[in-house]
């Protein structure tokens, strides 16, 4: 039975806007506040369409570095991507410089490139039913206290599960890696298929919050598709 996954393109949106100011309308919820808590995202009932915080608001310099989802049942590693080391042969770091001091305005990466990420299942991935995430992640010169995350998953208008994971206190300059444990829901067959058969149409909002208090908001899709023939 195979669940391997695999990232397609990283997809870019526009579609970023400031917490100081953001109304989120979602159902009976509005919200509008200097910044955004937890208790704010956890009333939500549909995901997001706009990104809630700004890239701006990583005041804390928090960069997730590797990313790796396994079966704990089975071990099988499901799901693995890292960033590549920031090592430049001299040669290369004087051609880069080259080529930023030539770049124009509109030849720029959006900003947000990194924060939406698509992925593709095959079906066997919604069979699991206990699934460990490793994150490793450094920080910058700012201690880091009280680092949460919450995640949310929705199938079209239908949410499907909330997680909600403690990172703790993270020192200066630090490295650090953790593995949460994913506990996915028991669903209808119907609603199985019809996840089958609606590829990216299954979505998260990811919030990361350091003293309750957004400071990132990342983005991203599913099919579950991958190896049917279509």
């Amino acid at each position: 039975m195979s669940v391997v996954g695999k990232q397609l393109n990283t997809l870019s949106t526009n579609n970023d806007i400031n917490a100081k100011d953001v109304r989120e309308t979602s159902g009976k919820t509005s919200m509008l506040a200097k910044f955004i808590s937890p208790s704010d995202v956890l009333n939500l009932n549909e995901i997001t369409e706009n990104y809630l915080c700004s890239i701006h608001d990583n005041i804390y310099d928090i960069d997730f570095t590797r990313f790796k989802i396994r079966d704990l049942d089975s071990g099988a590693i499901l799901f693995e991507i890292a960033k590549p080391s920031n090592r430049f042969s001299p040669n290369l770091e004087d051609k880069l410089i080259e080529a930023a001091g030539s770049m124009s305005i509109d030849d720029s990466v959006d900003a947000n490139a990194g924060r939406y990420v698509r992925y593709q299942f095959t079906p066997a991935f919604l069979g699991l039913k206990n699934v460990g995430a490793t994150v490793e992640f450094t920080v910058g010169g700012k201690p880091v206290n009280n680092f949460r995350m919450i995640e949310r998953h929705f199938f079209r208008e239908r949410l499907l599960k909330t997680f909600d994971f403690e990172f703790g206190y993270c020192i200066p300059y630090s490295r650090n890696s953790c593995e949460h444990i994913y506990e996915f829901p028991n669903l209808p067959s119907e609603l199985v298929s019809e996840m089958i058969a609606c590829p990216f149409q299954t979505r998260s909002d990811s919030f990361y919050f350091v003293e309750n208090r957004l400071i990132m908001h990342n983005k991203a899709d599913y099919a579950y598709d991958g190896g049917l023939l279509l």
